[in-house]
């Protein structure tokens, strides 16, 4: 039987590789792997997947790439090609983090924002996966959605937004 087609990495891009990977490192407690330092960072955060029982599994937790603009790597041309610039305007893709236990999104957002990210918003209820949510963008427009488990019976507080 085959195996499933599975996700491995994922990269935000950036002008500013080393700066991004310091505000990750900053603001989430993450590892910067700088490979090489300037053109691609690995943000290593760390830890394991969980099983159901809440012990640790053998499968370590996703890393998140982030590689220069000017000039993704990997690729065929060692120069890179076209576009060489962020989008800023549009929809793009989104990297939701689960909030660690013993940390907050007060605390994240806050980080976050101290680093020159803006917060588009906070303090919102997701029924259909049962938690909070709040989002910001960081310096170089790459949306970040925090996720925080309701867990069971979950008592919104009366001022956040539901759907």
């Amino acid at each position: 039987m085959a195996t499933p087609n599975t996700l491995i990495f994922v990269d935000l891009a950036s002008d500013d590789p080393a700066a991004a990977g310091r505000f990750y490192a900053e603001v989430f407690g993450w590892q910067d792997d700088p490979r090489p330092l300037g053109v691609y960072h690995r943000m290593v955060p760390g830890g394991q997947f969980k099983n159901p029982d809440g012990t640790d599994s053998e499968i370590g937790n996703l890393h998140i790439g982030i590689f220069k603009a000017d000039n993704a790597r990997p690729h065929p041309n060692p120069a890179g090609v076209e576009p060489r610039t962020l989008s800023q305007d549009g929809r793009k893709s989104r990297v939701w983090i689960l909030i660690g236990d013993g940390d907050s999104a007060e605390r994240i957002l806050a980080d976050a924002e101290q680093r020159g990210a803006i917060i588009l918003w906070r303090d919102h209820y997701w029924s259909e996966f049962n938690g909070y949510n709040h989002a910001f963008r960081d310096p170089w427009g790459n949306e970040i959605v925090l996720w925080g488990k309701a867990g069971p019976n979950p008592q919104i507080p009366a001022d956040y937004t539901r759907e």
